[in-house]
């Protein structure tokens, strides 16, 4: 059970490597408490109070008192170096105006660019600045609110001793000891604001601030809930922070962040508010952040590393998430409507469940290319709900068959068949085919869980090279008439002749007939559900590329355009196919169409080729005294002929 400290006074308590999983902290003082290297996964700090304890507060004070004294003495030191320029030796002189130039130089470096460069300019000067403004900057950062007038007065005090005095040098003196005061009060203010320049100043007043605060440095905080906590003074140097609640902290700009997430100002900002509409977190390395709710609207993640994060229900409408990396990310009921997510990086691991997303872009736009790729591409269409996860999840467990040789489509067909009727308990389906180079082809199928795809593989190669040994005749006879061969060697010869495309749907060696392939207009025998409810849309496709083709020189002739929309009247007509083979018949005479458009003899004929075949396939069975077949045992000759086929 886990243990309960709610409202608990646990000032100073050490819990160094303790198992505290789950452990109640809620409303309880944690000031100066050690948590170093404790296992504090789950557990709830909402509402506690972490920092400093008085006595080590009071210590704070002295320090910064004695800080800020010996920084005033030292800037009446340098106003006295100074005073040299009125001295009557000529060395004195040269003393007091060198060390004025390099403080001239010191004052306007420190100011543009930061005290990091001004200490180039300055050493000396640069070493009492940095002491009053530490001073400074921890009386602000971790001390009550009396150390700011103890910091202030100490350097005072002594700018006023030096006014004062009778000497003139010591009136000079005493000056620049205002002067230098009020600079490194500049100079400390701006850090403790957060201005990036100063960043050195800070960091050694945030880390002296939280000496004796309360210290997670090494805890695991993974899922830990700091929901209105007070951290001050608070110590997170190599904590694990994933999944870790910040919403509405207090004070989480002074705790020692190390190089977690929290050293970054905007982050801690949007991990308390919850907002970050049109932001830029570009390159940011943001492991384990938890963004639950967050407004990311229009929000730049280019680069960025959100692995393991939560974003469950944030907003990511519009937002740039290009490159972003999504391992292990959890986008439970997340929005991203309009987001870029050109080249993401989500994972078997990422949790897509129930996002919203009406469309998405694929690519940034870019001046050279200004097209963002809509997905769905009809921009009066929308992602049903649920579906978007459906379309972009990528598929991992696969069975990847390279051939890199001089690829032989009806061996891939039969050699597929095959091995997913030899193995059923592997449910082989093709769900992508990639061409590489000019004649290589990629063909991706999903295994079940623990297919021996080592085994599979070296199957399916030895099947295929004696298949692809045989010769088409010996071949043909193993094709018989079994659609699903010749619809699978007919998607492969495709591929051949497209950059890229993969298939959607059911891809189950079952039924190959049912594949459908996103990306090609004019894939021969791959019909599936959508080409049969468009069997208009697709007719129509064969008319317009019939239309393309040059009329016959001859009207006594007909040619490849004339014989093919015969044809094509033919099947639409026919009452003895049904909806599903006049589909596939029609993707052949396109594919005819397309062939006759082909300049390259050899590729005209072999695509032609392979789609008289297929359609001999649809044709074989039908009744001798149908239409279609007399039309097929006129036509298919003819068109033979004139693609050169004999």
């Amino acid at each position: 059970m886990a243990l309960d400290f709610s409202g608990q006074n646990l000032r100073g308590r050490n819990f160094k490597g303790q198992d505290l999983a789950g452990a109640n902290f809620s409303y309880a003082d944690i000031r100066g408490a050690n948590f170093t290297n404790a296992n504090l996964t789950g557990a709830n700090f909402s509402y506690a109070k972490a920092g400093l304890q008085r006595r080590w507060a009071i210590f704070l004070v002295l320090v910064s008192w004695l800080l800020s004294g010996l920084s005033g003495l030292l800037w009446a030191v340098n106003g006295y170096l100074v005073s040299l320029i009125f001295n009557s030796r000529l060395e004195n002189q040269i003393i007091g105006w060198t060390v004025l130039i390099v403080l001239i130089g010191f004052f306007f470096l420190t100011i543009r660019q930061g005290l990091a460069a001004g200490l180039g300019a300055g050493a000396f000067a640069g070493a009492f600045t940095v002491a009053f403004a530490v001073a400074f900057a921890v009386a602000v950062a971790g001390a009550f609110a009396g150390a700011f007038a103890f910091a202030v007065a100490g350097a005072v005090a002594f700018a006023v001793a030096g006014t004062f005095a009778v000497a003139g040098a010591f009136a000079i003196a005493g000056a620049f000891a205002v002067v230098g005061t009020l600079f490194s009060i500049y100079i400390s203010w701006q850090a403790i604001k957060g201005d990036q320049k100063h960043s050195l100043v800070r960091n050694i007043a945030i880390a002296f601030a939280a000496t004796g605060g309360t210290s997670f440095r090494g805890a695991n905080l993974t899922n830990a809930d700091f929901t209105q906590a007070t951290l001050k003074s608070t110590d997170f140097r190599n904590t694990i922070l994933i999944c870790s609640r910040w919403h509405q902290a207090k004070m989480l700009d002074r705790v020692r962040p190390g190089s977690t997430y929290l050293q970054n100002s905007q982050v801690r900002q949007l991990l308390v508010t919850g907002e970050g509409q049109d932001k830029n977190f570009d390159r940011e390395t943001l492991r384990g952040i938890n963004l639950q709710a967050a407004n990311l609207a229009d929000t730049s993640f280019i680069g960025a590393d959100l692995s393991e994060a939560n974003l469950q229900d944030a907003d990511l409408s519009r937002a740039k998430l290009k490159q972003i990396q999504l391992d292990g990310t959890d986008l439970t009921g997340a929005t991203l409507t309009g987001a870029f997510i050109e080249d993401w990086g989500i994972t078997n691991t990422t949790k897509l469940h129930g996002v919203r997303c009406e469309y998405v872009f694929m690519r940034l736009p870019t001046k050279e290319d200004p097209d963002p790729l809509r997905k769905p591409d009809n921009k009066q269409e929308v992602f049903p709900d649920g579906d978007f996860a459906n379309f972009i999840k990528p598929i991992f467990d696969t069975l990847d068959l390279y051939h890199n040789q001089g690829v032989d489509p009806r061996a891939v067909a039969i050699a597929f068949k095959n091995l997913a009727e030899n193995h059923p308990e592997a449910e082989l389906e093709i769900v992508a085919m990639e061409k590489r180079g000019d004649d290589k082809i990629l063909l991706r199928a999903k295994t079940a869980a623990g297919s021996d795809k080592s085994q599979l593989s070296a199957e399916y190669f030895d099947d295929y090279n004696q298949l692809k040994a045989l010769s088409q005749s010996q071949q043909l006879l193993l094709v018989e008439k079994d659609k699903r061969i010749i619809s699978l060697e007919n998607m492969v010869d495709t591929a051949l002749k497209q950059p890229k495309f993969y298939t959607q749907g059911d891809t189950n060696m079952s039924d190959i007939s049912g594949i459908n392939i996103e990306g090609s207009s004019n894939v021969s025998g791959i019909a599936g559900n959508n080409s049969i409810a468009n069997l208009g849309t697709i007719s129509g496709n064969v008319s317009i590329a019939l239309n393309q083709l040059p009329d016959a020189t001859d009207a006594e002739k007909p040619g490849i355009k004339e014989l093919l929309s015969q044809l094509q009247d033919a099947i639409v007509q026919s009452t003895y196919l049904s909806e599903e083979d006049k589909a596939e018949a029609l993707e052949q005479v396109n594919t005819l169409a397309e062939a006759g458009k082909t300049p390259q003899e050899s590729t005209k004929q072999k695509t032609a080729k392979t789609a008289i075949t297929m359609l001999k396939g649809i044709f074989t069975g039908l009744p001798a005294v149908a239409s279609l077949v007399e039309a097929g045992n006129k036509l298919l000759p003819a068109i033979s002929k004139l693609f050169g086929l004999g």
